[in-house]
């Protein structure tokens, strides 16, 4: 969930006592990292969910501030524009039952939200980028009124010297246009999931998020259109980060895959934000050094599609988790649980090698992958332990037995690592993702975008996998 700040207004004094303030935070993590802090003894899952309020003919919905007030869920909250809510589940020990929970939880949050949806006349979906959002949808009339939205515009376009964002998706058709505020980032709607981890295997967990970052999208695909055009198998990913930039260089894109791996410890990573990445709201808190406050409010303004994040548990004792940001929102609660599934398994497959499992991909070939997924989804090339070959008979061959390995090192029980893993293992093998079916439904019935979106929210509710819904 994102921090609130009390003003949108800065000061170069602001500025100035932001950066030492974090300065003196990252010295003192450091600190507690040398000194073997931040321990974790078993691994702990969660996730958080962007979706989408939508009227009755499938257009974008502006009325987060009513349905929230009504809603009164403290695990419901705002996002960047007024059609949009984000959805938090309580963090989950990964071990027997861990998905099933996962799934009861979230479809009972998720039946809550369509209860109070209706009663606006509205209606909720999850998806990547909804395909009825159009260009005047997505103005700063849109935007939610909490400060560190209007903040986070009129610092982006500080630092662009008011430039406008220039868009520019090359896919099976070609979208440019321009744009004049950071709405754009509010068509991308996604699953973000949580692992949280021992600060000994942070670094590790860091990397092999990444090499997981290109099967994650390809399996996960679910935001083909945007503006009527059809454009990656998950044009979010461009969308993001070409939405909010603010420098052309690897070293400052606030939207990034980054340029390495971690080498030693994941402090390389929050160094790297105090020396490379301006303070975009610098927002002076009156907490205790040992919070981090400004430290963990800067980090969230560096939207790495892997981010390590610095949490407190309910005792105030200080952890990392890593958030693995690749994957859309949608297409179903099922297909979400199961993409947790094979993430969760693989990770922990991959972190539980003798050797660096950085040594089955360099990190050059774990970019392309990921780009390669983002653009051509499951058909995409890849390379993996010194093999090539497309996306989906990597996951089918070695990803999936790795995730199956995995669980059961968490004690996950045969039966339901097959209830979540066989549901992937079927949309990888029938080539429909979400994506895909959005796809085979729009050459068979037009690019009636309208009547795309009700079709999509029928399988949706009917909490069904992707590939055994209708097309």
């Amino acid at each position: 969930m994102g921090q609130e700040i009390a003003d949108s207004r800065f000061t170069a004094a602001d500025f100035a006592e932001f950066q030492h303030r974090l300065d003196r935070e990252t010295v003192l993590l450091s600190t507690w990292l040398e000194a073997g802090g931040l321990r974790s003894d078993q691994p702990v899952g969660g996730f958080e969910l962007e979706a989408w309020l939508i009227g009755p003919q499938g257009h974008p919905a502006p009325i987060n501030e009513a349905f929230l007030q009504g809603l009164g869920h403290p695990l419901v909250v705002p996002e960047l524009s007024t059609f949009n809510v984000e959805l938090n589940t309580p963090p989950t020990p990964l071990g027997p039952g861990a998905f099933a929970a996962m799934h009861r939880e979230l479809a009972a949050l998720w039946r809550a939200c369509e209860l109070e949806a209706a009663r606006h006349s509205a209606r909720m979906l999850m998806i990547g980028i909804l395909p009825t959002v159009s260009q005047d949808d997505l103005s700063l009339a849109n935007m939610s009124s909490l400060q560190r939205y209007r903040a986070l515009n009129e610092q982006v376009f500080r630092l662009r010297g008011g430039a406008p964002l220039r868009l520019d998706i090359h896919g099976h058709d070609h979208l440019q246009l321009e744009h004049r505020d950071v709405m754009l980032e509010a068509a991308t709607t996604s699953f973000q999931i949580h692992l949280k981890v021992d600060a000994g295997q942070a670094a590790r967990a860091f990397n092999c998020a990444k090499m997981l970052s290109a099967p994650m999208v390809a399996l996960a695909a679910n935001s083909p259109y945007l503006f009527g055009h059809d454009l990656w198998a998950e044009t979010r990913i461009p969308l993001f980060e070409q939405a909010v930039a603010v420098g052309g260089s690897d070293y400052s894109k606030r939207v990034t895959f980054g340029i390495r791996y971690a080498q030693d410890s994941i402090l390389e990573c929050f160094e790297a934000n105090r020396s490379r990445y301006p303070v975009l709201l610098p927002t002076l808190l009156d907490t205790p050094l040992e919070q981090l406050a400004h430290l963990r409010l800067h980090n969230g303004t560096i939207w790495r599609w892997n981010r390590p994040l610095i949490g407190f548990d309910a005792d105030g004792r200080p952890h990392i988790r890593i958030e693995h940001r690749v994957a859309p929102s949608g297409p179903s609660p099922r297909d979400l649980v199961a993409n947790a599934a094979f993430y969760f398994g693989a990770m922990a497959a991959l972190l539980a090698r003798p050797t660096p499992p950085e040594e089955l991909l360099p990190f050059a070939a774990a970019r392309s992958n990921f780009y390669a997924a983002a653009r051509a989804g499951l058909t995409g090339p890849a390379r993996w332990d010194g093999r090539v070959g497309p996306l989906d008979q990597l996951c089918l061959q070695q990803l999936l037995p790795l995730a199956r390995q995995g669980l059961e090192r968490l004690g996950v029980t045969a039966d339901e690592s097959n209830r979540w893993l066989n549901l992937v293992q079927a949309r990888i093998a029938s080539g429909r993702t979400g994506a895909a079916w959005q796809r085979t439904w729009v050459a068979r019935h037009g690019a009636d975008f309208a009547g795309l979106v009700q079709a999509y929210r029928q399988g949706q509710q009917s909490d069904r996998p992707v590939h055994e819904w209708e097309s």
